[in-house]
């Protein structure tokens, strides 16, 4: 098969990638082990930001950082790290470099919230590609977190650019 942009087999494979990665987030709650509900779903997405912001970028992280990272308003930003808190799974805390500024830390709920999900995540790739060779599947994730890492490194490429 080939899969060069411009030919029209490869040129549908890659218009179909977009509407892919929309149903993939639409189908993402699966009868699985320990599922995961709907709102603590849309959870997730604040605590991954501040998982990943803290663990890769080394930066304490502000509502401010959350809403930037998910590209909504800041004010949208805000309620969902209040919904967050709330629930139980994050905490305020005093910056450590700048004592006037107000960070977020995942709480031992949040971080059992995170590896539930985590779990839930693998569970869901092993049922959803289970009749697949080994082969396929791990290469499926090897260039699944190949693309992340590469929009990731494209995101800070982008940020360091002025405008």
């Amino acid at each position: 098969m080939t899969t060069k942009p411009g030919s029209g087999e490869g040129e549908d494979l890659l218009n179909a990638v977009g509407p892919a990665f929309g149903r993939l987030r639409r189908s993402s709650l699966l009868d699985v082990e320990d599922p995961i509900s709907q709102k603590d779903l849309s959870r997730t997405l604040v605590l991954r930001v501040i998982q990943d912001v803290a663990r890769h970028d080394g930066r304490e992280v502000t509502v401010g950082a959350v809403a930037e990272h998910l590209g909504v308003d800041p004010s949208v930003g805000s309620r969902m790290v209040s919904d967050c808190i709330s629930a139980g799974y994050l905490v305020r805390a005093a910056s450590q470099q700048d004592g006037r500024r107000t960070v977020l830390l995942l709480s031992p709920e949040g971080e059992d919230l995170m590896e539930r999900f985590r779990q839930y995540q693998r569970s869901a790739f092993e049922q959803i590609t289970a009749e697949w060779p080994d082969s396929e599947r791990l290469e499926f994730a090897r260039l699944m977190v190949k693309y992340v890492e590469s929009q990731d490194a494209l995101r800070t490429r982008v940020r360091r650019t002025p405008r």
